[in-house]
């Protein structure tokens, strides 16, 4: 598995919450399990006492995409910095799952589960995963969607550094708002030319008397 997989599990955990609208989905051990998603063995470990721990993790990952998007590279590594010091990842070489045509492991690297609780396994592999793909990418391929409400976070992987938006919904959201802001921009130009034109007319007429 590669480790660039693993920077999902930070955006996952941070977009569970939208602070700007008051919603959080990470109420219930059942909440955390499913952040899991495949790894099974690692999501059954989560108890309820993991709940307040996931959140206190997703508070300081959050942090981290605030800082990128405004800018602040050195504050976003600090802080990442921070949870790397924390939750050390295990790494291993594993072969499970991948053969090659002959039959052989496809050997790749894997980050181990943490043995101790579900909190400290699942952002130790969150926080590797989101350091591996700032220092391969840069950290302003790490942004917070610009579709307000929603700020939510988003890996930027487009060839050009463009994206803005966390989805393709919330980018034709934002379009559209953005089209009907012109239009009434434009409607409010033509409405004062056309009152600027009114009171030229009524001047014009009151000097001619």
């Amino acid at each position: 598995m590669e480790l660039a997989y693993y920077s999902d599990y930070a955006v996952r955990l941070v977009n569970t919450e939208e602070p700007d609208r008051g919603t959080d989905a990470l109420t219930s051990v059942e909440a955390v399990r499913d952040l899991f998603e495949v790894n099974q063995s690692a999501a059954r470990r989560a108890t309820d006492a993991d709940v307040t721990r996931f959140r206190s993790v997703r508070a300081r990952l959050r942090a981290v995409f605030e800082a990128a998007d405004a800018g602040d590279e050195t504050l976003a590594v600090d802080l990442l910095n921070s949870l790397l010091l924390e939750f050390p990842v295990s790494p291993q070489i594993s072969g499970h799952d991948f053969r090659d045509d002959d039959g052989r492991p496809l050997w790749h690297m894997h980050l181990a589960d943490h043995p101790s609780n579900a909190t400290a396994g699942y952002a130790a592999i969150a926080a590797m995963g989101l350091a591996f793909h700032l220092t391969e990418y840069g950290v302003d391929r790490l942004g917070l969607c610009e579709a307000a409400p929603c700020r939510n976070a988003y890996l930027d992987t487009s060839t050009n550094r463009s994206r803005r938006y966390c989805s393709d919904r919330c980018a034709t959201r934002a379009n559209v708002a953005a089209y009907r802001a012109r239009k009434r921009l434009e409607a409010d130009r033509s409405a004062s030319t056309g009152r600027a034109a009114a009171s030229a007319q009524r001047t014009s007429a009151n000097g001619e008397r």
